[in-house]
Order: C-alpha cells, then structure tokens, then sequence
C-alpha cells in the first residue's frame, strides 16, 4: 500500500521513499485514528500527510517520551538543537535527517508556509515549562502551535477552493486538542501538567488540588461539561470548512472531525471517569464512520479527479 502511495505522488528517490515510510509507519503506530482518516485521502496525497505528522510526532516525543530520563531544560536544548536543523535544512532545501528529509521535501512540494513550524515548536518547548494555564485566551495560544498549525499546515494538500477555508481549520485543530484535554485529564496530572483554563475551573468552583485527587465530583462534573461544550462548538463552526476542500480531501477530514470530536461522546459515555478510565471511540463506531466515508471517498475521486496528483514544485496559492 505505502509503495502504491509514494508512486502515485512521484516519490522515487530511495532515500526520500525510506524517510516517507518511516513517516509513515510513525503515523501507523502512533496515531491510529488519524491514519485511519489519511486512507481516504487519494493516495498520491497520503505520503505528504504521514509526513506532517511524522514531524509533529517525533517532536513531541522528545518532549514526553525519548528524553523521559533527561531534565527540563536537557529536553529544552535537544528540541532547540533538532529545530535548529530542520530548519537549516529548510534554508537549504534537503535533509539527512530519516524524518525531516520527507517534511523538508514536502514543505517544498505544498508551499507550506514555515511560520506554522516555528509556532509548533514554540508550543513544545512551552511543554517544558508551563505546567497551567490561567484563561482560555492564554491556553488558546499553546493551542494554536500544538495542534492549529497542524490543520494549517495541511490545507494546502487537501488543496482549499476558498480563503475561509484556513480560519475554519484553525477551529477544528483546537476542536481536535481540547477534545483531548478533557480525555487525558488525569494523565496530564502525572506529567505535572493542568490544560484546562484555572479560570473556567474557578468558574465551578474547582481547583488544581482538587483534580489531584482524582475524584469525579458534581463540580469536576461540570467543569469537564463546560469544556466539552466548547469542543461541540467549535466543531459545529468549523464544519462549513470542508467543503471548502477539495471534493476528494473532504470525506477524510469529516470522518478525522466525526471521530476526533467523537473523543467527547467517549467522555460522557463513561461519565466523565477521565482518572480511571481512557474513553476512546470503538472499533465499532470507527468502521461505521470509516465505510460510508471511504465510498464517499471513492465516489469523489472518480467524479472530480484526485486533486493536483503530485504537488511536485506548485505552489498553493495562501489568499
């Protein structure tokens, strides 16, 4: 299938096809449901997908994950150093990294402006030293770096018919990040980290104390009702932007919203016990989503063309 992928965009170098498939498999091993949504996506589109989220994940793993024995600011200097080379090898238009050779590759291809890296790094490193946030305003700006500029960084692919088109995928990743916020509310305690705005917490009366101890409470009850209602909204705003999308791009990202957002319904489904129990969307609810949404994808793909088949050296025009 991956081989299929990399011929139908045009990728032959063998050294790009091995950084792509270890973007690829990152993808696969990490990111489940978003790999599930990059397979309706034509195929010549998919490597460049897999390849955002290679970058995103591996930067996010040096944070959380490969450098848990390192300190803070070990951490802090391994992601400057790591950013510092993606982006000399932006300036210089090749990489020997076995991830950032794919993403360099594809920022080329898709025109993908490198502010919106810069801001996901910023997010990152914010990870290593900010453990709360006070408003939602504050909070929104992390937000905007750790998961916006991945619905940005994307659209060129998806190949947008309207300006509008970026704002609308700006909401949707944070529709995306908070959903999550509000799933892993007790393992971002154990990573000493509170997401959800201290203020809108005050608001029912709920402190940081009391998330630590674990308990679902009336108040926690309606803290997390509030944020989930957020999710709900943003969702519902930003669904006018997928169909602002190229017809073959849109059945993957209303299926990625269907589910992501879905994350929610999960929370409600198991009353709100996010210290003791992981809500996840089942097997079940993602093939009823995933079926119809593949023949949605397939039909596109036969009445409107796959969209530009390579991106090779086209630049997508930002309004």
């Amino acid at each position: 299938m991956s081989r299929r992928d990399l011929d139908r965009a045009g990728i032959t170098d063998p050294e790009m096809r091995a950084s792509y498939e270890r973007c690829r498999e990152l993808n696969a091993q990490h990111g489940k449901t978003y790999y599930l949504a990059t397979l309706l996506l034509p195929p010549a589109k998919r490597p460049y997908v897999h390849a955002l989220y290679g970058f995103a994940r591996y930067a996010d793993e040096i944070v959380d994950d490969l450098g848990s024995t390192l300190s803070e600011r070990e951490k802090a200097d391994w992601l400057g150093t790591w950013g510092d080379r993606f982006f000399a090898d932006l300036n210089r238009g090749t990489s020997d990294d076995p991830v950032c050779r794919a993403v360099v590759d594809t920022v080329q291809r898709w025109d993908i402006p490198v502010e919106h890296f810069e801001a996901f790094l910023h997010s990152m490193r914010m990870d290593l030293t900010v453990t709360s946030y006070a408003t939602y305003d504050d909070l929104h700006a992390y937000v905007y770096g750790s998961a916006a500029v991945i619905g940005l960084q994307m659209v060129p692919i998806l190949e947008p018919t309207s300006p509008e088109a970026y704002p609308h995928a700006t909401e949707l990743g944070v529709a995306f990040q908070l959903a999550n916020f509000v799933r892993d509310v007790g393992e971002d305690l154990e990573r000493g980290r509170v997401y959800l705005p201290l203020e809108d917490l005050e608001r029912f009366g709920v402190s940081r104390a009391d998330l630590e101890r674990r308990v679902v409470t009336a108040r926690v009850r309606a803290a997390l009702e509030f944020q989930i209602a957020r999710v709900r909204e943003l969702e519902e705003a930003s669904r006018i932007g997928i169909t602002m999308l190229h017809p073959s791009s849109q059945p993957c990202i209303e299926a990625a919203r269907v589910l992501y957002c879905g994350i929610v319904d999960a929370v409600e489904d198991i009353d709100y016990q996010v210290f003791t129990k992981r809500a996840t969307v089942s097997r079940r609810r993602r093939l009823q989503v995933a079926l119809p949404a593949w023949r949605e994808a397939r039909n596109a793909r036969r009445h409107s063309g796959e969209g530009h088949p390579r991106g090779l050296h086209t630049p997508t025009k930002h309004w």
